[in-house]
């Protein structure tokens, strides 16, 4: 069994990518939107949840976890792999290099948490990219709200998208990397307010293969689930349902 855990329901947009790479296997997604968001929380406050939650997981029956959610994985995945060795974790990874390789105006613009973007994952990954690349990035202020609110579209979602995307663009970045699962969910607004010509980078992809590969090395890949009428997958909240529920209707009903 596969654990998926995030700070609320955003994390489907990794979980999606999952199933469509291994979908005959059974999943527990767990959705902290409790204590969400996580991106103003501290380093050691996210640990705290992010061991809590890979208890559950674990007791759930889950072989190996995907922390879905980029600031978990800034400030928690370390000390997941280092307590809870050997099982492994798949985490988040900075989708910059791919966005610096396809940049035409040599700038990209980075949407995150600030949790995410004072990661040192994040910074490694940065300070790696080609120094004629110019990295401008701003906080998504509201989008994780607006997804946990089920508020993806619309003039509201519109006006949010915009407040941070903005500068971004005025900066001159024709490449935007998405450094937050819930913002995927929003990218109807967010590719309306960046227009063509400017492409959006979701890491999810990426993740989905990496989990494939650890998973067929550590012979993890049961195939046991049903292959047919959507994916075999436990949906635990730590708050109200209700989001978590909606995001998932939208993407499989």
């Amino acid at each position: 069994m596969i654990g998926i855990f995030d700070s609320g329901s955003g994390g489907l947009s990794v979980a999606r990518e999952i199933v469509k790479i291994l979908p005959r296997e059974k999943y527990v997604f767990f959705a902290d939107n409790a204590h969400c968001p996580y991106g103003e929380k501290s380093k050691e406050y996210i640990e705290d949840r992010a061991r809590a939650i890979t208890d559950f997981l674990i007791g759930k029956g889950a072989g190996i976890v995907v922390v879905a959610c980029n600031t978990a994985t800034a400030a928690a995945i370390a000390t997941l792999r280092k307590e809870y060795a050997p099982m492994k974790f798949i985490g988040m990874e900075p989708a910059v290099k791919p966005a610096a390789l396809g940049t035409k105006t040599g700038v990209i613009g980075v949407l995150a948490t600030a949790g995410t973007l004072k990661g040192s994952k994040y910074l490694t990954t940065k300070s790696s990219v080609d120094s004629g690349i110019k990295i401008v990035e701003h906080v998504g202020k509201g989008f994780v709200e607006l997804v946990e609110r089920g508020v993806l579209e619309g003039p509201e979602a519109e006006e949010t998208v915009r407040a941070s995307l903005s500068p971004l663009l005025e900066a001159g970045a024709d490449t935007i990397v998405l450094g937050c699962t819930h913002y995927p969910f929003l990218i109807n607004p967010i590719r309306k307010i960046a227009g063509e010509g400017v492409s959006i980078v979701d890491p999810a992809p990426a993740v989905a293969r990496h989990l494939r590969n650890v998973m067929d090395e550590e012979g993890l890949i049961k195939n046991d689930g049903a292959p047919c009428g959507g994916p075999d997958i436990e949906l635990v909240s730590s708050g109200d349902p209700e989001s978590l529920q909606r995001i998932f209707s939208l993407i499989y009903l």
